[in-house]
């Protein structure tokens, strides 16, 4: 047999993975055991084994290395052998073997699953990082497969990264610049030892569609990519992303046994090799302080639920550019709470759309992955997760929802219009707060999932985004578009730092005050469900004023309104009953704007 490699040398221990040297590809894989461990080559696409390598002793603790010299390594896969087990290196940089999402390798087939190469240069050609500040970003959470893959989708590459790159006039046309990607590393689609107790264990067996799951966390997922190089169309589509001024960012699940320094190598891969502009830490999220400090993730976004800034900047430092972005739950519950009307919730609400950190960003949502879609969290009060296999038992039990007055889909006019309205004060909530809003995917023209808050296991019309119902809600579209728009026009709605609530500029009025029935006073009194919020200060050198007025009464309010200096008057540009005016309307009372009942006005100061 013709001889794969010049000669077997030394290897270097120094590291793991595989990665090229002057002499030649070198291997390197930590293993406690003390059986025989060795190296196995594939010809590339095959699972007969073309040469087995002895990696002899430990090189050094419990890493085992060798070093090919002259070796083709893009003509072959490789995997471990230790003892009689098949071992795929979890650093490898591609993975072969997989066919179809959620198919199984056959019982037996030990050698299915390979490693691969990915040693070939990359033309990026212009490709720089948009470097959005936390505070102008807009992001949008979506699942690869599920964003395209239902048949409505009007792509060619469904359920792909191709399948995102064609999708950018319409990511553009909405007026979103930062898409966070759920689990596009190769994850483990099936998880043995994680079942429910609550499935019935004579049946199949779930597929992981979410992926929160380990895996081979350095290769692209093969089986989201409609090319045969998932590695080249992953970087294709954040090339093509960011040539439209949109940055990437991908969650990773890691778990409790994931140290910091393993999430910093992962990290560190996807923005050197695939210009990743950021991270959001799953599961165990400790290594986020490790992250912010490390100086090549300087210009990183890192993004979790679990880390103390005071850490990372002691006593009165704060980062020159904000990394940490904090996940906040909270500011879902409140809002949640406020936009159906409960009582007690005004203080809360009010804390939540003005909190802006100084060390960390804050990430706000109303909706994600985990839980109602928006439509569903206004056409249901109950959870709906029979598909999912474990008698209605798993996803949260209560979502602070609110059903409009029928539960599911319905035909009544009122409760239709009802919902609709619900949905755009959601988006006026979220886009008129401080910190950065993350939207779901299909939330915009009101995707649902029947009413299923936890179809993790869901890889079908369930979980895609049914594009058809974009023609037919456009109008919830439009007004989202134009809520994004309105707020990138408006440096008052998404500053860089929390209001001061002073008059520090010397306006006059301070940056932000906060009016009810009358100016400058607000009734805390748990059955209170209005107010009014006044943002002033500068946009574009000049003076600026908005009243943003929010009524989730069940009656009409009225609001009293500041008084403005001559010759400034106020404006209403909006309500979330009839959406954004072709023009502007002057108000006739200047010192009063009566709201309908669930309804929120947009006014605007003008000469």
């Amino acid at each position: 047999m013709k001889k794969l490699w010049k000669e077997i040398k030394p290897g270097d221990p120094a590291g793991q993975g595989v990665w090229k040297t002057e002499t030649g590809i070198n291997f390197a894989v930590a293993v406690e055991t003390e059986e025989p461990v060795s190296l196995l080559l594939y010809r590339k696409g095959t699972k007969r084994v073309s040469a087995e390598l002895p990696l002899g002793t430990k090189t050094m603790g419990n890493v085992y290395s060798l070093c090919l010299a002259e070796f083709p390594a893009g003509d072959y896969e490789y995997n471990y052998k230790v003892g009689e087990n098949i071992l795929t290196d979890e650093r490898a940089a591609r993975i072969a073997g997989r066919k179809r999402f959620g198919e199984r390798s056959p019982a037996g087939e030990e050698h299915q699953i390979r490693g691969g190469f990915d040693f070939g240069e990359y033309d990026w050609e212009d490709d720089c990082f948009p470097k959005i500040p936390y505070q102008d970003g807009i992001l949008y959470q979506l699942h690869v497969r599920g964003f395209t893959k239902e048949a409505s989708s009007g792509v060619k590459a469904k359920g792909t990264f191709l399948g995102i790159t064609e999708k950018i006039p319409y990511l553009k046309e909405l007026g979103v610049n930062q898409l966070l990607l759920m689990p596009a590393y190769d994850f483990e689609e099936y998880q043995e030892e994680t079942q429910s107790p609550y499935l019935d264990p004579l049946r199949e067996q779930k597929v992981n569609y979410w992926g929160y799951a380990g895996g081979y966390y350095f290769a692209p997922k093969p089986t989201y990519s409609y090319s045969k190089d998932a590695n080249q169309e992953f970087r294709d589509m954040v090339k093509a992303l960011h040539r439209e001024g949109i940055e990437v960012l991908m969650e990773f699940f890691f778990g409790a046994e994931a140290s910091p320094c393993f999430v910093a190598e992962v990290c560190r891969y996807w923005a050197f090799r695939y210009h990743v502009d950021g991270f959001c830490l799953v599961g165990n999220g400790s290594a986020a302080e490790t992250l912010a400090k490390d100086p090549l993730l300087a210009r990183t976004k890192i993004l979790s639920q679990n880390f103390n800034a005071d850490a990372v900047y002691p006593g009165k430092q704060a980062p020159a550019f904000k990394i940490l972005g904090e996940l906040n739950d909270g500011y879902l519950v409140d809002c949640r709470r406020m936009l159906k009307g409960d009582e007690g919730q005004l203080q809360g609400f009010l804390y939540r759309i003005r909190r802006n950190a100084e060390k960390f960003q804050v990430i706000n949502y109303i909706t994600h992955h985990d839980g109602f879609t928006l439509m569903d969290l206004v056409s249901y009060e109950e959870r709906h997760n029979e598909a999912n296999g474990e008698n209605n038992q798993d996803g949260p039990a209560y979502n602070f929802s609110w059903n409009c007055g029928a539960e599911g889909v319905s035909r009544k006019k009122k409760v239709v219009n009802l919902r609709k309205k619900q949905m755009k004060n959601a988006f006026v909530i979220l886009l008129f707060s401080q910190g950065t809003p993350m939207l779901l995917a299909g939330d915009e023209f009101g995707n649902s999932q029947r009413g299923n808050n936890n179809p993790y296991c869901q890889d079908n019309e369930i979980s895609y985004l049914e594009w058809k119902n974009l023609p037919k809600n456009r109008e919830l579209f439009s007004f989202v578009r134009e809520a994004l728009a309105f707020r990138k026009t408006h440096p008052l709605l998404h500053q860089k730092a929390e209001p001061a609530r002073a008059d520090y500029q010397g306006k006059g009025m301070p940056d932000l005050s906060y009016h009810g029935n009358q100016a400058w006073y607000v009734g805390f009194e748990k059955e209170e469900r209005h107010v009014g919020v006044m943002y002033c200060g500068e946009e574009d050198g000049e003076d600026a004023y908005l009243y943003i007025a929010y009524n989730f009464h069940w009656k009409e309010q009225s609001f009293a309104l500041p008084t403005l200096s001559e010759p400034w008057n106020w404006y209403q540009v909006m309500d979330t009953e009839n959406g954004f005016y072709e023009e502007e309307v002057r108000l006739e009372n200047q010192k009063q704007c009566v709201v309908p009942e669930r309804t929120i006005a947009l006014l605007v100061g003008r000469k």
